[in-house]
């Protein structure tokens, strides 16, 4: 076996007795003269993406996707081991507009529309790492301005049918409708925004100051509950003065939606929104406790002539 050497080429011995020396008479360690790098473009992409900054960048943005997203974790570490062990060569190579309006675009289009058009429970057959894998690339590419125009576009045409949809529902239907089209929704927005968390964080939030999330839930604002709330409304009324006419569930969930929606639509009926959101009304005053006792008793002899308590007697019988 040949002796082994340092970087400079030098045995050991003659390289440690000349540093000595030198130190010896206050000269400077002599500087290392590395070998050439074979290699040397390959390495050179490998310590870019080995730099603190690279690094530091990507723990953060792994730490977010597992505690803000619904992903499982085994899914979100296979997805860090694939990126990591990934070649740079691999990851980087060129992809024109062409390949991303042929191949990668479509494929984050079809897991769009499976993922918006799901209901409550129902398998998904698509790759969530495929997906992600797909954006993460496109991003990479400078691709991110390109990809968040065609999300906002094709969302937004998906929510102008859903629009139209409620337009032709029957009143007696339209509340139960409504409901399915608002949970349908943000159910999917939990998929949908982990799957572009990368252009979120590189693009939308560092160039545009915004948030994908907020983006997507003004869609569903401005394209649906604007253009129905005026409708909406006088139905959840009526319903809230017949009992059981819509299931408190459903009520709960339209109420809450469209507080987080809107806040300022409180205004519209204060005591409907007060039944399901806490501390929205303003505090009791004592003048007026007469009033609020008036109001109880109306509902409860509402409810008694609707049958409430005769149910109930039944149930507990």
């Amino acid at each position: 076996m040949g002796r082994l050497r340092n970087e400079s080429g030098m045995q050991p011995v003659l390289f440690w007795t000349q540093l000595r020396d030198q130190e010896k008479v206050g000269n400077p360690r002599p500087s290392v003269v590395r070998r050439p790098d074979k290699s040397g473009e390959r390495k050179k992409n490998t310590a870019e993406r080995g730099s603190p900054g690279h690094i530091d960048r990507q723990a953060r943005l792994w730490t977010h996707l597992q505690s803000q997203t619904q992903l499982p974790v085994v899914l979100v570490t296979n997805l860090r081991k694939r990126m990591r062990n990934s070649s740079p060569l691999s990851l980087m190579n060129v992809i024109t507009i062409e390949d991303y309006k042929s191949t990668y675009w479509p494929k984050l289009d079809g897991a769009i529309d499976q993922l918006l058009t799901q209901s409550p429970g129902d398998y998904i057959p698509i790759s969530y790492e495929q997906i992600y894998s797909c954006v993460y690339k496109c991003v990479c590419q400078q691709h991110s301005e390109q990809m968040y125009s065609d999300l906002i576009k094709k969302i937004t045409n998906h929510l102008e049918r859903v629009s139209k949809e409620l337009q032709a529902s029957p009143p007696d239907l339209y509340i139960e409708r409504f409901n399915i089209a608002l949970g349908q929704y943000m159910g999917a927005l939990q998929s949908i925004v982990p799957l572009f968390i990368y252009m979120n964080k590189f693009y939308i939030e560092t160039k545009l100051n915004r948030d994908l999330k907020d983006d997507l839930i003004k869609l569903f604002t401005e394209h649906v509950a604007e253009k129905h709330i005026y409708s909406l409304m006088p139905l959840l009324l009526e319903a809230q003065s017949t009992p059981f006419q819509v299931t408190p569930s459903t009520m709960a969930n339209i109420v809450k939606g469209l507080y987080t929606l809107r806040p300022e639509w409180v205004q519209m009926a204060p005591t409907l929104f007060s039944k399901f959101i806490p501390n929205i009304l303003p505090r009791a005053v004592e003048s007026e406790l007469s009033e609020y006792a008036a109001q109880d008793q109306k509902l409860q002899r509402e409810l008694i002539q609707n049958g409430f308590m005769r149910q109930v007697f039944l149930f507990l019988s």
